[in-house]
């Protein structure tokens, strides 16, 4: 069978790595002085190790909610004699100062800090430990990384842990003193989001050896000190950067480029017009150009040729045929060109390999994929415009798509933007339309982040989103990987007394579905959850609001299933008032059928407990399980399951039953009657996963009405799906028991004629084939 997009294994690498990660003290560590990690004296790890180790590290911090950050971690790599890294990538503000200064000894080549917020001019200091192997150094969106804290600055070394804690970085400190002296292997510098405080030009000035700068958001004050590199220069990035005739001049001068950035992030915050002479002078000017990005300019209509002209033939990546006049002058077409928010994007002859825009699905995908790291602002955009080709249209490219969006979900998880668009994406990439292309290893990829989303994010349409979302997946199957976690944020969503409706209605659907089909230890180790107690919760605010709706019939189903062969969840149900919420239910909604019919399968699986059937047995109750056999509600499940309740009560015997009223002999009666009213071909809403607590009742004579309901149950379920429970009740030594059931002088005549009648349509059933998958059926039956 060929294999489904997205089902390429981890390599063994990888998954050892993450093993390794998640059992330190198991694998490479001890517990020193202090309960502090240590590394084992007899290791010693190569730089692919180390590297490997330190940014997985870092990617399951941030994405993996079961994974406990170390406080000591860093400390692991201090010695390089033991440890060796050379490429590190740290984000988000989980990375600390004294982070830094733990791995301050290592020879780095590769160091890239993004959106490191906690890190301070201290960190400056430890820079400059790198100085002499460092080649390529990132600082984007590190805002406070160029101020002190509140004491003075430590020197590279100097450690003191609470100093993180209790000196908060101060906006006024800010670091005069540092500049890149020495660096002198530094070939790729990013400092995307330098504060307007700092001067560009005396920050850089000593760096002679760049060929790579990145100055995203930098205001420049004077462009002319980008010439100094103008023979190294082969990237430069000036993106949300406000362009000039200044600045154009200048960066034309820089004859060696081979990737130039001069986007924004829209067009309406962008005073400068790109007309058709400046993009004609940068082609010409610029002959090494591979790679341009005018994203987010204001195009004059002089850069395209006329309509007409545009529409004509095939589309083509040829210079001589472009539809834009000044790349027609190109010697070939580009490897990437970003058109994003322009009007260029819509022509039809663009000389691109790649281009990002908004006209169509790829050059959506194309913006997602080149904007994700360091622009949210841009892929939340682009991830919108995918999430209506996925809803209207229809996506092509599903594991490219699906891919890009996890990636964007999982790089800014505390971006709320790309949060509520990402999921909203993710909802129509995995419904029916897409989930047979979709392989396992992908589909828990997106369960993993919309759980994260959950855990990140109580906003209402985050929720609402990550929800639906899941209702795409098989439940439980497909959840059960996830199985604790995903019940305890729902279980969390439901917590608030005044949670919006849908959001309530989606998340207690969802909480039903994954007590249903599971076995006994996932139910009762939700329930230790507070499962139970959530449900009843929520059934008694709509008692209060005299509301019977989905919320209200999914909460009493949940209980019914997440009770089923738990004795602990049958007391919790007891013990959190679950009979008077019953009694209440009956009397303010006595002609919701659906309702009842819950009501009385959960009050089922209290009375197969024989340890709890006591509390059954007031008068109260039993008088109420009496009416009920009258019931014509929901066909015959209602007054089926009175019965079945009844049914066990009755199995204890005469010498349990000590009230006056009703009498016990009453009720039998009234339970002969019942059953025999029923119709015995009835199709039924009920789903036994076993039937043990149905055969308890066959071998007694102690209260032959509880035999009789047991042996009609059996007979209606072997007649109406054969191929079902015959099977079943063969591998539960069911026609034992009903053996017996003849042998029995106590046993009615009733009785024994339908146990006959079960015998021989399983013996019918064993001499027909039977298809594979329809024993497979038996296997995964539960009460829904």
């Amino acid at each position: 069978m060929a294999a489904k997009t997205g089902d390429d294994p981890d390599s063994l690498m990888a998954l050892a790595t993450v093993f390794c990660l998640r059992n330190l003290r198991k694998t490479m560590c001890y517990q020193g002085y202090r309960n502090k990690l240590c590394l084992r004296s007899d290791i010693f790890l190569p730089s692919e190790i180390c590297d490997k180790l330190v940014n997985t590290y870092m990617e399951l911090v941030h994405t993996d909610s079961n994974f406990e950050p170390q406080e000591s971690f860093f400390q692991l790599f201090s010695d390089p004699r033991s440890t060796r890294l050379t490429s590190v990538q740290l984000r988000e503000d989980f990375v600390r100062d004294r982070d830094l200064e733990a791995i301050r000894k290592q020879d780095l080549i590769k160091l890239h800090l993004t959106y490191c917020n906690n890190v301070s001019a201290r960190s400056l200091k430890t820079l400059g430990c790198f100085k002499e192997t460092l080649v390529s150094l990132c600082l984007f969106g590190c805002s406070n990384i160029f101020y002190r804290k509140g004491g003075a600055p430590l020197a590279c070394g100097e450690d003191n842990e609470e100093d993180d804690l209790v000196n908060p970085v101060s906006r006024q400190a800010l670091e005069k003193d540092f500049n890149f002296q020495g660096f002198s292997r530094l070939r790729l510098l990013n400092l995307g989001g330098l504060p307007d405080e700092i001067d560009v030009e005396t920050l850089l000035k000593t760096l002679n050896t760049l060929t790579s700068l990145d100055l995203s958001g930098v205001q420049l004050a004077r462009a002319a000190f980008l010439t100094q590199w103008k023979e190294r220069m082969a990237s430069l990035v000036l993106y949300n950067v406000d362009m000039s005739e200044e600045l154009v001049s200048t960066v034309l001068e820089l004859g060696k480029l081979r990737h130039l950035d001069v986007s924004r992030e829209s067009r309406r915050t962008s005073k400068f017009k790109m007309t058709r002479k400046i993009l004609t002078a940068i082609v010409q000017r610029l002959v090494n150009l591979v790679s341009l990005d005018i994203s987010g300019h204001v195009m004059l209509d002089n850069c395209t040729v006329p309509q007409l002209e545009d529409a004509m033939g095939r589309a083509s990546t040829e210079p001589c045929k472009s539809s834009i006049y000044p790349f027609q002058e190109l010697k070939r077409p580009l490897q990437f060109l970003g058109l994003y928010d322009t009007t260029l994007c819509n022509v039809t002859h663009i000389p691109a390999y790649k281009v990002t825009g908004s006209k169509n699905e790829d050059q959506v995908l194309n913006a997602i994929e080149a904007y994700t790291e360091f622009r949210p602002e841009l892929a939340h955009r682009a991830i919108n415009q995918l999430f209506d080709i996925a809803r209207i249209q229809h996506c092509s490219q599903l594991l490219r798509a699906l891919q890009l969006v996890i990636a964007a979900l999982k790089c800014h998880k505390y971006d709320k933007s790309i949060q509520v668009t990402g999921s909203a994406a993710l909802f129509y990439l995995t419904n029916t339309d897409y989930r047979n292309d979709q392989s396992v290893r992908l589909r828990r990829q997106v369960i993993q982040v919309v759980l994260n989303g959950m855990e990140q994010y109580q906003e209402v349409t985050v929720q609402r989103n990550c929800c639906l979302t899941l209702c795409n997946f098989s439940i439980p199957e497909e959840l059960e990987f996830q199985y604790s976690r995903v019940n305890q944020l729902l279980l969390k969503i439901l917590e608030p007394a005044r949670q919006e409706e849908s959001i309530q209605r989606i998340a207690v659907h969802l909480c039903n579905a994954l007590v249903c089909q599971v076995d006994n230890h996932h139910k009762e180790a939700v329930g230790k959850m507070g499962f139970v107690k959530t449900m009843l919760n929520l059934i008694q605010k709509k008692l209060q609001s005299r509301m019977c709706d989905q919320v209200m019939e999914f909460s009493w189903s949940a209980l019914w299933n997440i009770t089923d062969e738990t004795p602990d969840n049958c007391q919790m149900f007891l013990n959190c008032r679950g009979m008077s919420l019953f009694l209440e239910c009956l009397e303010e909604f006595p002609d919701k059928q659906e309702l009842h019919r819950n009501m009385l399968g959960l009050l089922g699986n209290v009375a197969e407990v024989r340890a709890l059937r006591p509390q059954l047995l007031t008068p109260q109750f039993i008088t109420v399980f009496s009416k009920l056999l009258d019931s014509e509600a929901d066909g015959i499940e209602v007054s089926y399951n009175a019965c079945g309740v009844l049914s066990h009560i009755m199995f204890d015997g005469p010498d349990v039953w000590a009230m006056e009223e009703p009498l016990r002999d009453t009720v039998m009666n009234k339970m002969w009657d019942a059953i025999r009213s029923w119709d015995v071909t009835s199709r039924r809403n009920i789903n036994y996963r076993s039937f043990e607590p149905i055969l308890r009742l066959l071998p007694q004579g102690i209260a032959p009405v509880s035999q009789h309901w047991a042996t009609w149950a059996l007979f209606n379920l072997i007649s109406v799906y054969p191929s079902k429970y015959c099977p079943l009740l063969i591998k539960e030594g069911g026609i034992a028991l009903l053996e017996k059931v003849l042998e029995l002088d106590s046993s009615h005549e009733d009785t024994k004629d339908m146990a006959r009648k079960v015998m021989e349509q399983c013996e019918n059933f064993k001499e027909e084939p039977m298809e594979i998958n329809q024993a497979q059926e038996v296997v995964n039956g539960q009460r829904a």
